[in-house]
């Protein structure tokens, strides 16, 4: 989970066992592996020159940089507001973004151990389609008859338009 400002639930002397990094002199220095060892943290680099070796990671800034940039033209100046924008950010990445690193789910479906609403069962749209028939994987069932009517609804997480949740509701 990718949290600003907070540091609830954290064990005091808790440290990572690994430290995921690429090769960029930053890292890849006498320096940076003494204090690894101090800690004693082991580092683990990408392969040099390979594009996707740390690929989550490098999934993560790009969707940061597309989400946080790509749709804004103004990035706050002052600390305060650019911590609330980035807040939105993780809270709408936690809870609404589905991840295929974690089979279609979201972060905070895996971290708070909840049943997955990709799981759960589903509206089916098509009347002649059969209930017990497999759909789209992960195969979930269908939620009351075949052929329901639905509405598509879009809101926004925090009034941000480039923070959508998009919601299928049965229509009324």
């Amino acid at each position: 989970m990718i949290r600003v400002g907070q540091q609830q639930n954290l064990t005091v002397g808790a440290k990572p066992k690994y430290l995921i990094c690429d090769s960029g002199p930053q890292f890849d220095n006498d320096v940076f592996r003494e204090w690894c060892d101090d800690k004693n943290i082991q580092p683990r680099y990408g392969a040099v020159g390979q594009h996707g070796s740390i690929s989550v990671v490098e999934r993560f800034i790009l969707t940061l940089k597309t989400y946080l940039l790509g749709w804004s033209t103004i990035v706050p100046w002052r600390r305060q507001e650019f911590r609330r924008e980035l807040t939105s950010f993780f809270d709408w990445y936690n809870e609404h973004r589905p991840h295929t690193t974690l089979q279609g789910g979201t972060p905070n479906e895996v971290y708070y151990r909840r049943f997955p609403a990709h799981r759960k069962p589903r509206w089916e749209p098509r009347s002649r389609w059969p209930r017990g028939a497999p759909c789209a994987r992960p195969w979930a069932l269908c939620r009351g008859r075949v052929g329901a009517q639905l509405d598509l609804q879009v809101a926004f997480h925090a009034e941000r338009k480039h923070l959508p949740v998009v919601m299928l509701r049965r229509a009324g």
